[in-house]
């Protein structure tokens, strides 16, 4: 990706963050529990590219941390997930809000602002939100190949301060 193009991405990511914070601030964002066709519909994401997985690499995604982000890079490097197949992305986007939320004590949620509705990671019951349907498929659709455990880092690393410190033992 020029230089061009990345300023460009991360302008409009800044833009949509303070678009965001300032929604947030006038109180116009509603929080929601996924309904049953949310549910059933990531289900139906989480299996389609498990089959995807299997048929064309012969692995399987089981919630290990390391695994499962290697058989996402592995569905972009081998082309068997390309930058034009916007669904399958976003089904990346779900197996990898699993292991975020695994990993942080996330839950998924629906997220409505000014903007739309979007399912998203809540931590706990604060007011702090990752979006990962989108973050694969966003950087893909932009020529953007920042490798998938890279992203999960990015946005681990968002969350991780927030939680509470472990008590020695």
């Amino acid at each position: 990706m020029s230089l061009g193009k990345f300023a460009a991405c991360l302008a409009v990511a800044a833009a949509t963050l303070l678009a965001a914070a300032g929604i947030a601030a006038q109180g116009t964002v509603r929080i929601s529990e996924l309904s049953n066709m949310d549910r059933q519909f990531m289900t139906q994401q989480r299996d389609s590219l498990e089959d995807l997985a299997a048929t064309g690499l012969g692995r399987h995604f089981n919630g290990d941390r390391d695994n499962d982000l290697q058989i996402l890079q592995l569905l972009l490097d081998k082309r068997l997930v390309r930058p034009d197949q916007t669904r399958e992305l976003q089904a990346m986007g779900v197996i990898m809000g699993d292991l975020l939320a695994a990993g942080l004590d996330m839950h998924w949620v629906i997220y409505e602002d000014a903007h739309g509705r979007s399912r998203a990671l809540r931590y706990k019951e604060t007011d702090e939100y990752l979006f990962p349907i989108t973050m694969i498929s966003r950087r893909q659709e932009a020529d953007n190949h920042t490798p998938v455990a890279d992203i999960y880092q990015k946005a681990y690393d968002i969350i991780a301060p927030l939680k509470p410190a472990l008590p020695f033992r």
